[in-house]
C-alpha cells in the first residue's frame, strides 16, 4: 500500500502523521501548538542543510560540500573547467572513479587517457584517484566517505548516500566546478517529503521492488520533484543498511532533489564495518515536524516488481503482469515503436511461450544491483541449480572490489558461476548502454538504476533495437532458474533471507587507490592523450540576439540520453568538439548540421564579416526586425546569432553537463520549454551561458528553421526583468510576438549566462 497525502503533514514522535487540517491533534499528542514554521526546522534535512548554508539566509541556500566525486566520463571536463578558471587545487576531497569508460573498448587509447589525465590531476591537485575495476562510483562513496550528517556533491544523478545520513546530490559539472573554486551550489530551500515506512517487506521483497513501487506512485504526477525525500517511520528499521542503500539510490527517479533516512544502530554498525565509526550520529526528526507532502508505504505489501521498458515508473507487479501478459506487452510493443521511429522492428509479443515471457539477458550490477546482500541472495537462489544452456545468459557484477573479495571468500561467486552466471568487475556500462548489449529485438531484465531507451547499448537508427526492464535480484535469479521465463521471487520465498554477515576488507583500496587529498604536487605534468581538448571560447551574450530553431521535439519528456546518447559516445567526453557531432543523433539526426551551421554564421560575425552577404535570408529577417518598435537601427553586427533548440519537458535523466554544453559548442544559445524536468539539466544550461527559456502557450508559432528575435535580453538578466521577455517569431514577413520567461536565477547564474559560460565568468572575476 502506498498512499500519497494530498497535503502537508505533522510527524510527531517519529510515529504519529497529523495531516495540516488536523493540527490539533499535535497539541493532544504533544502538548504544543503546532507551528509550521518552526515544525519545519524540526526535519533531518533542515539541520543538514542549515550546518552547510553561507547564506544568511535559509529560503536562499549557499552550500558549502563535504566532499565531491565524478567518474571518467565527467572528470575530465571538469577538471579543464576548472583549470581554465584558475584553479591551483583541490579544496575538499574529490573522490575521480573509473567505472565508466573502465573497459578501453572503444575508440583506441582514448579511454585509458581520460584515466591517465586523471591519475596526474589527482596527483597534482590533491585529489583522490579510483583506478578501473575498482569499484563503482557510488559503492565507493558509501564505503570510504559517506557519514551522518554529511553532504557530498556529484557529477552523476545518481549521487544519493541517504541511507548513510548523508545528503547527496548530483549535479553537472559546472556545479562542481563551482565547489572546486571556492564557491557554492545555490538553491531555493526545498520542498522536504516525508517517506513514512511500517511494516518489513518479505524475505523475497528486494530494495529494487520497494524503489520501483515508489517510482511508479510519484513520478509521473511529480510528487516530489526538485524536493528532498526523508525516509521515516519504523518501518526504517525493519531494512539492514544495504538494503536501504539499494532503495535510496533509485530516488534519482523520481526527480528527487536529494534523499536522506532516520539512521540507527545498524547504521551505526555499517559504519563501524567500514572504519568509519566516528562519521555515525543518530538522525531523526525533532517532537514535531513539518512535511510538504508524505508518501506513506506498508513494507509488506509490496511484491516483487517489474518497470518494463523505457522508465523505472512503468511498473507492474510481476504477477499482475503475468496475469495480463499480452495486453500490457501490446502496449509496451506501441511505446517501442514511438521510440524506434519506424528505424527499426521491436517486439514482445512473440517472446510469450507457454503463457510465459522469455526473457533473453539477466544483468545485477550497479550501484543498485551489485551491492553484497543482493548478489548473496541471487546466489542463495541459484545454489545447486542452472541457467540452463538456453539463450538466457546471467552476468553479475559486484559492486566494489571488498564486496567482490567477500563474496570470493565466502564462495558466493563460486555458487553463482557453477550455476552458470558469468562474474564481473565493477563497472557501470549495463546502466548506461556500454557493456552487455543483448540481442537484436532482445529483452534484458537488469537490476541497475535505469531503462532509457538505449541504454542497453542498442542503435534503433542503425536497424537495431533491444530493451530493458528493471527488477530486483531476487526475481532476476528466479527467472534464470527458469531458464528465462519471466518469474517472481516470491515463488522461491523459501529461499531467500538469510544472508552471512558482510566483512569489509580495504587492502585493495590501500594497494591501488591514490589517496592525494592535502598532498598536492603542483609540478606533476598532466597526462594529455589526442582526444583530450580543451573547452572551445564562447563569446559574452550580446543585448540583442536573433535564434534559428534547429530542433523542435514534442515528447513529453526528453532525455538527457536523446539530447546526448550515452553508451560508446562516452568515449568522446574529453573531447567536446568531437563529442558534440553526437548531439540528439538518436532523436533528430539532422540537428547537428543546423545549429553548426548557425554557429559558423555567428563566428563570421565576431571577425567583423558580412553576415547578410552570407546568409541572404537574413536580409528579410532583418527587415523585419527594423519595424519592430524601438528596433529600427538594429545591425546584423551587432546581433548575437545562435540556435535554439525547443523541447516540451528536456532533461530527465543523466546529471552529465554535456546534454547542455554539446549544443553550447556548436551554436546554442538558448532552449525554450515548457518546463524544465530536472533542476541540474537546468543548471547545465545556465552554467554554459545558454539562456533557460519558458514559453507562456503552446509552441504553435514556430517550426523548425525559423527565426525567433529576442531583444535586450542583456538587460533583462541585469535588471532581473524575467517573468515577462517579448520575443518575435520572423517569417514570411511578418513578425508575431510570443512570451517567453525565466523561472528564478541567482545573481551568479544571470551574471554566467550574461558572461558566456562559467569559465568567462570565473576569468571575469580573476582579472
Amino acid at each position: 500500500m502506498i498512499k500519497l497525502h494530498e497535503g502537508g503533514v505533522y510527524l510527531v514522535n517519529g510515529t504519529e502523521l497529523v495531516p495540516e487540517a488536523e493540527a490539533g491533534r499535535v497539541t493532544q499528542l504533544t502538548g504544543r501548538a503546532a507551528d509550521k514554521a518552526e515544525a519545519k526546522k524540526g526535519t533531518i534535512a533542515w539541520g543538514i542543510l542549515k550546518s552547510h548554508n553561507r547564506s544568511e539566509s535559509m529560503d536562499a541556500l549557499q552550500i558549502r560540500f563535504d566532499a565531491l566525486t565524478s567518474h571518467d566520463i565527467t572528470y575530465v571536463g571538469i577538471i579543464q573547467t576548472a583549470r581554465a578558471s584558475g584553479m591551483d587545487r583541490f579544496l575538499i576531497p574529490y573522490v575521480l572513479t573509473c567505472c565508466h569508460n573502465s573497459l578501453n573498448a572503444v575508440g583506441g587509447t582514448i579511454n585509458e587517457d581520460d584515466h591517465m589525465f586523471g591519475l596526474t590531476a589527482a596527483r597534482k591537485y590533491g585529489g583522490i584517484f579510483v583506478p578501473p575495476h575498482m569499484a563503482v562510483i557510488h559503492q565507493y562513496m558509501r564505503e570510504m566517505h559517506a557519514g551522518c550528517g554529511k553532504m557530498i556533491l556529484g557529477s552523476d544523478s545518481h549521487t544519493r548516500y541517504g541511507a548513510l545520513g548523508t545528503m547527496a546530490v548530483g549535479e553537472g559539472g559546472g556545479e562542481l566546478d563551482k565547489q572546486i573554486l571556492g564557491d557554492t551550489w545555490d538553491n531555493p530551500y526545498p520542498g522536504v517529503v516525508a517517506v513514512y515506512l511500517t511494516g518489513k517487506p518479505q524475505p523475497w521483497v528486494g530494495p529494487q521492488d520497494v524503489a520501483l513501487a515508489i517510482c511508479g506512485a510519484v513520478y509521473k504526477n511529480g510528487y516530489v520533484k526538485n524536493k528532498v525525500m526523508e525516509f521515516v517511520g519504523p518501518g526504517v528499521g525493519s531494512m539492514g543498511t544495504d538494503y536501504r542503500n539499494g532503495v535510496d539510490v533509485m530516488t534519482t527517479e523520481t526527480t528527487c532533489l536529494s534523499s536522506v533516512w532516520r539512521t540507527d544502530e545498524d547504521t551505526h554498525a555499517w559504519l563501524r564495518e567500514h572504519g568509519r565509526e566516528d562519521d555515525y550520529r543518530k538522525l531523526d526528526p525533532a517532537q514535531i515536524a513539518w512535511y510538504d507532502g508524505c508518501v506513506e508505504i506498508d513494507l509488506s505489501t509490496i511484491k516483487p516488481m517489474i518497470a518494463l521498458p523505457f522508465h523505472p515508473s512503468n511498473v507492474w507487479e510481476i504477477d499482475a503482469l503475468n496475469t495480463d501478459l499480452a495486453d500490457i506487452l501490446r502496449e509496451t510493443e506501441k511505446a517501442a515503436a514511438e521510440v524506434s521511429q519506424g528505424r527499426a522492428p521491436y517486439t514482445l509479443l512473440d517472446k510469450i511461450r507457454g503463457g510465459a515471457l522469455q526473457v533473453q539477458q539477466g544483468i545485477i550490477a550497479g550501484c543498485a544491483g551489485g551491492t553484497y546482500s543482493n548478489v548473496a541472495e541471487a546466489a542463495n537462489l541459484l545454489r545447486g541449480r542452472s541457467v540452463g544452456p538456453g539463450e538466457f545468459t546471467l552476468s553479475v557484477y559486484p559492486s566494489s572490489m571488498p564486496v567482490y573479495m567477500d563474496l570470493g571468500r565466502k564462495g558466493i561467486l563460486t555458487d553463482l558461476m557453477a550455476a552458470g552466471a558469468v562474474i564481473k568487475t565493477a563497472f557501470c556500462g549495463p546502466c548506461f548502454g556500454a557493456g552487455d548489449t543483448p540481442n537484436h529485438n532482445g529483452l534484458s531484465i537488469r537490476h541497475v538504476t535505469r531503462n532509457f531507451p538505449n541504454r542497453e547499448g542498442s542503435k534503433p537508427g542503425q536497424g537495431q533495437m533491444s530493451a530493458v526492464a528493471l527488477m530486483d535480484a531476487r526475481s532476476i535469479a528466479a527467472t534464470a532458474v527458469n531458464g528465462g521465463l519471466l518469474t517472481s521471487a516470491e515463488a522461491y520465498g523459501d529461499a531467500f533471507g538469510e544472508v552471512s554477515a558482510y566483512h569489509f576488507d580495504r587492502s585493495a583500496y590501500d594497494a591501488r587507490v591514490y589517496f592525494g587529498f592535502e598532498k598536492a604536487e603542483p609540478d606533476t605534468a598532466l597526462f594529455y592523450g589526442p582526444n583530450i581538448k580543451d573547452w572551445p571560447e564562447r563569446p559574452a551574450l550580446q543585448e540583442n540576439i536573433l535564434l534559428k530553431v534547429c530542433s523542435k521535439i514534442l515528447d513529453e519528456v526528453t532525455t538527457t540520453d536523446e539530447l546526448i546518447p550515452s553508451g560508446e559516445t562516452s568515449a568522446y567526453r574529453s573531447n567536446p568538439l568531437g563529442l558534440a557531432e553526437f548531439t540528439l543523433s538518436r532523436r533528430d539526426p539532422a540537428y547537428v548540421g543546423k545549429t553548426k551551421a548557425v554557429d559558423a554564421l555567428e563566428t563570421a560575425r565576431e571577425r567583423g564579416e558580412d553576415v547578410l552577404a552570407l546568409a541572404p535570408e537574413l536580409r528579410e529577417v532583418f527587415a523585419v526586425i527594423r519595424t519592430l518598435p524601438g528596433q529600427e537601427n538594429v545591425s546584423p553586427a551587432g546581433t548575437e546569432i545562435g540556435s535554439v533548440l525547443y523541447a516540451n519537458r528536456p532533461g530527465d535523466g543523466s546529471a552529465r553537463e554535456q546534454a547542455a554544453s554539446c549544443q553550447r559548442v556548436i551554436g546554442g544559445l538558448a532552449n525554450i520549454t515548457r518546463e524544465y524536468a530536472t533542476k541540474r539539466y537546468r543548471s547545465n544550461v545556465m552554467n554554459w551561458g545558454m539562456l533557460p527559456f519558458q514559453l507562456r502557450g503552446e509552441p504553435t508559432a514556430f517550426e523548425v528553421d525559423d527565426y525567433i528575435y529576442v531583444p535586450g535580453i542583456v538587460s533583462a538578466l541585469e535588471k532581473d526583468e524575467l517573468d515577462d521577455i517579448p520575443a518575435y517569431v520572423i517569417k514570411n514577413g511578418r513578425a508575431e510576438e510570443i512570451r517567453l520567461y525565466i523561472g528564478e536565477m541567482t545573481e551568479n547564474e544571470r551574471e554566467i549566462v550574461r558572461a558566456g559560460c562559467l569559465i568567462n565568468f570565473n576569468k571575469n572575476r580573476r582579472g
